[in-house]
């Protein structure tokens, strides 16, 4: 009688455990974030970190998930390496069980997690700032998703900024990766449609020491000015400073990754007058400015590096899609994504969580005016996009102008 007795109480003890587990598993609902927290991109990656927390932070003060249950982002660091970015975000999926994924950062680690986990898997992925044209031909089962514009839309920017600027020859150094290979074929493309003429593509291994053979290669023929395709932690830096104390270049053209507080303050002056350009906030809606205004207070500082905002959109549509799929679950998110983002829907803006979960119980469709512009996708993932122009401005990067696609 007493064996029969404590058989039960274990049996129960063992159900209530459980029965706990259970309850526990579902007080979250998770979302992963592949970001390069170490490594060459580690000062972009943290600070997109600051966009995905301050999303989450606005939905869980605001109602949470589904019935009540907090948004849990599971960052993982890619180490700004494929192979680990790849690996990081299996053990997202298949450890933390997460339905989407928010990133990567880089279009070299986004490529091989599209084709090797979120796809296979039949999970959703929304990438902040992977802009090679690569991505919008790839097969991805409508798995994939970007809140920033290709860079076929930026290389056309780039091409005709270096044009304006009355270049007629240019050579680019770009990062070797899909990233850089993407975005140097969408410039000389604009670049010589302008009539232009490109002396040298090159193409540079990152976080090297020295950059002088490459450096000496690009000023072959004496081209008017180098456009750099680069990050500031990745080898950019060290290559406009080397080019400038070699004497190859004095007149540049920088793209998205160099557009950092390093560059304005960091070399001295020598840059004053000089032109980048960025995927930027569409035109429309109170977003852009609430987000400055939401990071300001957060964080004590100003939005110093580009795709924070497109990182905060990218965890607000996810949560968009969850609410109206009614589950965490990604072919639902996935269908939800489409579903729920209307031009033409109710407009909720970035600080509007509470409105836009009453929304959705009301059937409702959204018109989602977010921290980077208005968010809606094309049939394949891609976002309708605007390029910014910015320069070096007495110490400052300040944007100019803006070219909407």
């Amino acid at each position: 009688m007493k064996l029969k007795s404590k058989a039960a109480i274990l049996f129960l003890v063992f159900v209530m455990i459980l029965g706990s587990a259970g309850v526990l598993a579902q007080e979250t609902v998770k979302i992963g974030t592949v970001l390069p927290i170490t490594g060459g991109l580690a000062s972009y990656g943290q600070v997109s970190r600051n966009g995905t927390l301050l999303a989450q932070k606005q939905i869980n003060e605001n109602g949470g998930l589904l019935d009540g249950l907090e948004l849990e982002l599971i960052n993982v660091d890619t180490q700004t390496q494929a192979q680990v970015g790849v690996d990081a975000a299996q053990r997202l999926v298949n450890i933390n069980n997460v339905p989407a994924i928010v990133g990567a950062m880089s279009s070299g680690i986004t490529v091989p997690i599209v084709e090797s986990v979120t796809t296979p898997n039949e999970v959703v992925q929304i990438s902040q700032s992977a802009t090679t044209p690569v991505l919008t031909d790839i097969e991805d089962d409508g798995y994939f998703f970007r809140t920033v514009p290709s860079d076929a839309l930026q290389g056309i920017v780039a091409g005709d900024l270096a044009a304006d600027q009355g270049y007629d020859s240019i050579s680019i150094i770009y990062v070797n990766n899909d990233y850089g290979q993407g975005l140097n074929d969408a410039i000389i493309d604009q670049f010589e449609k302008r009539g232009g003429e490109v002396a040298e593509s090159i193409a540079f291994e990152p976080s090297k020491v020295s950059y002088r053979s490459e450096l000496m290669n690009a000023a072959e023929g004496n081209p008017d000015a180098l456009v750099v395709i680069a990050y500031t932690d990745d080898g950019g830096i060290t290559i406009i400073r080397q080019a400038l104390e070699n004497g190859f270049f004095d007149e540049f053209v920088f793209t998205d990754g160099l557009k950092a507080p390093e560059i304005a303050e960091g070399i001295e002056g020598y840059l004053e007058g000089m032109y980048g350009t960025t995927p930027t906030s569409l035109p429309g809606g109170k977003g852009p400015q609430l987000f400055k205004e939401m990071y300001m207070e957060e964080y004590g500082e100003s939005t110093p590096k580009p795709y924070i905002d497109t990182a905060y959109d990218a965890v607000f549509v996810l949560a968009l899609a969850i609410e109206k799929a009614g589950a965490a679950e990604g072919p639902a998110i996935k269908e939800a994504v489409n579903e729920i983002l209307d031009p033409d829907g109710e407009t909720v803006n970035i600080n509007e969580w509470a409105k836009a979960k009453q929304l959705i119980a009301e059937g409702k469709t959204i018109n989602y005016e977010g921290a980077s512009g208005p968010v809606y996708f094309d049939e394949v993932g891609d976002r309708a996009g605007a390029i910014g122009i910015w320069q070096v401005q007495d110490g400052d990067i300040v944007e100019v102008d803006v070219v909407v696609q």
